[in-house]
């Protein structure tokens, strides 16, 4: 048998690699998407042999990850329940799609992965499968009853690594586990599952690793200019970039001024409420000019249209959606609702605070001559016109306060 692991080089799938390979005697090959990890790719096709990988594929992802993923979901202004710029969620399907790849190159049986029984990840790569290699198998060691008998917790694994001489690097008591790529590092677990625990308190700034605290950002703020080309960023501060150098810019200079860091308890599509620190410096600038940028150049009722579906296309992300035919629907519609979103913003970064310093576009929806309190030489707008309007859309009201007058009494007592 041979199966294609998702490989970190962690403690998790470090364990998963040779347990996996021992119990389904199998020929196991490690693959690992880069898609902004950074150091932590260091070392690791030594690691993955040395635990009995037969092969590590280690595919250099970023690029796509920012065209294909990011940037998409960025035109869409998707966020998850108010707070969440979906880093860990957008990043799976990325790298199912790499295992999948992977395994018909390899011809291999199945697919496996570290996802907690818990959480969401395992849905994600799930359903990534069943969309894009509907016949191949996958195995879930976390779901597996074996597998939790022989490993209720770290102390275990970390024995077991001992007892195999599995090189990882890990303690009994991790005060919280981290997951990083190109759009952010999310943290969860250990301390963390406390809800009153301050992460921002002085004594947890060594938990961050993309950016400053916002009291220890530059005393001076800077500005930044971002330009537009059909809602995608192409140029930061006149330099124009791919999307990867767009958003490895912003990670930089939103790392500097402690932009972009969320504590929140979110809904799990599992069921259960759990609670994540993020930090995302350069999908923070990058969403919030993106959207000056459309405020300028889209129709209301097109922006009213796209906004009224930002929490759908943001669960089917959250989900594990990406490829679902619903998901690719809406991204047709967010695509043609893009066509203009073209100029430039400039924000304005200091101590953990974004504000818009100014936007312009050479396809503005915005007619200064129109809006203006003074006289208007177009004449475009006769402000008489607005009495009959006003008296339309109050009729249905003024025949609800004669037929209806329960409906006019004072506010519920608390």
């Amino acid at each position: 048998m041979k199966i294609v692991l998702a490989y970190s080089g962690g403690l998790d799938t470090s364990v998963i690699l040779s347990w996996i390979k021992d119990k389904y005697q199998a020929e196991v090959i490690a693959f690992c998407a880069d898609i902004g990890q950074g150091e932590e790719l260091e070392g690791l096709d030594a690691k993955a042999l040395r635990t009995g990988a037969a092969r590590l594929y280690v595919e250099d992802l970023r690029e796509e990850f920012a065209r294909d993923f990011i940037f998409p979901m960025i035109q869409a202004g998707a966020i998850y329940e108010g707070q969440y710029y979906l880093g860990t969620s957008i990043a799976r399907p990325l790298i199912a799609k790499g295992m999948i790849q992977v395994a018909q190159r390899e011809r291999a049986d199945a697919m496996a992965h570290g996802a907690t029984g818990k959480g969401n990840d395992q849905v994600r790569f799930e359903l990534t499968a069943a969309a894009l290699a509907p016949d191949l198998q996958v195995i879930a060691p976390w779901r597996d009853v074996s597998f939790r008998e022989e490993f209720p917790g770290r102390a275990e694994m970390i024995a077991y690594c001992e007892e195999k001489r599995i090189p990882v690097q890990a303690s009994a008591k991790k005060p919280y586990s981290m997951d990083r790529n190109l759009l952010h590092i999310s943290f969860e677990a250990g301390i963390l599952e406390d809800p009153w625990l301050d992460a921002f308190a002085p004594a947890n700034k060594d938990m961050f690793k993309l950016s400053v605290a916002p009291e220890d950002a530059p005393d001076k703020a800077e500005l930044v200019t971002l330009e537009f080309r059909a809602g995608l960023c192409v140029a930061v501060n006149g330099k124009v970039l791919t999307p990867y150098g767009v958003m490895k810019t912003l990670n930089r200079l939103g790392g500097k001024h402690g932009i972009g860091r969320v504590d929140m308890v979110e809904n799990r599509y599992v069921g259960m409420k759990s609670r994540g620190v993020y930090e995302t410096p350069g999908g923070t600038i990058l969403h919030f000019a993106h959207r000056q940028m459309e405020s300028l150049t889209m129709d209301r009722e097109v922006m009213h249209l796209r906004d009224s579906l930002i929490p759908r296309y943001a669960e089917l992300v959250y989900y594990g959606y990406w490829f679902s035919p619903e998901r690719l629907a809406l991204q047709a519609l967010v695509s043609e609702s893009q066509k203009h979103v073209t100029g430039t913003v400039r924000v304005r970064l200091y101590k953990g605070n974004l504000m818009v310093a100014g936007r312009k576009s050479p396809v503005s929806l915005y007619q200064p001559q129109i809006a203006t309190m003074e006289a208007d030489p177009t004449k475009a707008y006769d402000q008489g016109d607005a009495t009959g309007f006003i008296r339309l859309n109050a009729l249905r009201l003024k025949v609800a306060a004669k037929v209806q007058p329960q409906r006019k009494t004072r506010s519920p007592k608390p």
